[in-house]
């Protein structure tokens, strides 16, 4: 079995977002010595809205990237604020600010801001510091069982200086909502008018009266189409299939100026682009709301963990290399999970592996685990990007039970899937208006998680 001796570390967490205070706390709590590192003046990672973007490149070549978050101003959650606290710290009402079920990011900002005071995290981060390289002391020494340390490499933004230190081990937590991921499309690249990823768009008004192409209807897609109908002349959202939701359907009846398309064909330089259908038209602006790359350039492990087309790996349950465990471990990989509460556990695993209460398996049993989980999603028939998409509550109580993390209460997971079905079938309204059994409601605020001592929410 791969563990460490019971002693403190000194520990080096990469991003001050949600996963990054996770990793911080719960490290910290262990005994172990934690310095984050965060390349912004401010905590909350992708929930830091960041209004200017003028400086970024429209679509995201021009690396490093200038702007971490892709959170647009009319942005608001899509899951209910019971379900997205940290275990012991509920996202509760309070007066003054957005006391909507679906608050505007800017509220869970707020949220990540009370978390950060109520845990005295701030102390451990080192702002306006961007990491340049981590990599293997001595990698020429290296081999699987020895003892690693890591040497990190970091920038002062404001003043230029580097600073190299050196950490027993290292937590990357760095999010992975900022690097654009572009579709293939013929004639991309002589397409002369306006072409943008949606991580630099933030407000519908350099849009008007335009004719705006939305490619994909994800969230952000669907949100922008939505918000561009009011101020463009016409939105075309260009879909993989054109099977869609009632809700979206529902919402493409109510606006004469969006419209459905198909899979786009080819741009052409005068303006035109040609749908696969064969229809065309000519636009001005054309929106790619295609999702976003894992990126980790900073990170040097002589090639024993690469991302592969969105596949982060090899990790053993998303979150340990095998062959470098558990000196190098990664929090927030998964997608399609209910996050904070999944961050909390991966970031509980990590620090009591850390300080040598709990072991991993060996590097043969963690291997095979991994070699097994890929083959399953290739039987599955899943492409290799969707490789760290959960969408299952069992393997979240599961993933728990290796550092005795209490399972998601079923009042978080029967909001969590109602939320998800009334937006299949109210894309427009289902955030403000719900069906959601009040006694469901009434049992999420008078369990634990809200009835915890200190914590006063307003029931709405």
């Amino acid at each position: 079995m791969v563990s460490e001796d019971l002693s403190s570390k000194n520990i080096c967490v990469i991003g001050a977002g949600p996963s990054g205070l996770a990793s911080a706390r719960e490290l910290r709590k262990e005994g172990h010595s934690v310095l984050v590192l965060e390349q912004n003046h401010e905590i909350g990672g992708q929930w830091l809205y960041q209004s200017k973007v003028e400086d970024e490149d429209s679509m995201g070549k021009k690396t490093p990237l200038k702007i971490h978050s892709s959170v647009y101003n009319s942005l608001r959650l899509a899951s209910p604020r019971e379900i997205m606290g940290f275990t012991d710290f509920p996202f509760i009402v309070k007066k003054g600010r957005d006391m909507r079920r679906f608050p505007s990011h800017n509220e869970l900002f707020l949220y990540l801001q009370d978390f950060c005071s109520r845990f005295e995290l701030r102390e451990m981060i080192r702002f306006n510091t961007r990491v340049e390289y981590v990599g293997i002391v001595d990698s020429s020494e290296f081999d699987i069982g020895k003892r690693i340390r890591w040497a990190v490499r970091s920038k002062e933004i404001e003043t230029g200086i580097i600073n190299e230190e050196i950490f027993d081990a290292v937590v990357v937590a760095n999010g992975h909502y900022s690097m654009p991921r572009l579709p293939v499309i013929k004639g991309m690249d002589v397409w002369r008018r306006r072409q943008l990823h949606s991580h630099v768009y933030r407000v519908p008004q350099p849009f008007s009266n335009e004719i705006v192409v939305v490619v994909g209807n994800s969230m952000s897609g669907q949100d922008i189409s939505m918000e561009l109908v009011n101020v463009a002349k016409e939105v075309h959202l260009s879909v993989k299939s054109l099977e869609i939701s009632e809700g979206l359907s529902k919402v493409i009846a109510k606006y004469q100026n969006l419209h459905l398309q198909p899979q786009i064909d080819t741009l052409y330089e005068d303006g035109r682009v040609l749908f696969v259908d064969g229809t065309f038209i000519t636009a001005d602006t054309i929106i790619y709301c295609t999702g976003y790359s894992y990126s980790l350039p900073f990170l040097d492990t002589k090639g024993i963990v690469i991302v592969d087309d969105d596949k982060v790996g090899p990790l053993y349950e998303h979150t340990f290399p095998p062959s470098l465990a558990p000196s190098l471990s990664f929090v927030g990989i998964p997608k399609k999970i209910i996050g904070f509460p999944f961050f909390e556990s991966q970031a509980k695993w990590i620090a009591q592996v850390l300080s040598g209460k709990r072991t991993l398996p060996s590097w043969e049993e963690m291997m095979k685990a991994v070699k097994e989980y890929y083959h399953s999603r290739d039987l599955a028939g899943i492409p290799k990007h969707n490789a760290h998409d959960i969408a299952n509550f069992e393997y979240c109580d599961k993933y728990g039970d290796r550092c005795a993390f209490p399972h998601l209460e079923e009042w978080r997971k029967e909001l969590c899937l109602s939320s998800l079905l009334n937006a299949e079938v109210n894309l427009e309204t289902y955030r403000d208006s719900w069906d959601d059994d009040l006694q469901l409601l009434q049992e999420a605020h008078q369990s634990p998680h809200f009835t915890q001592q200190g914590y006063e929410s307003i029931v709405i």
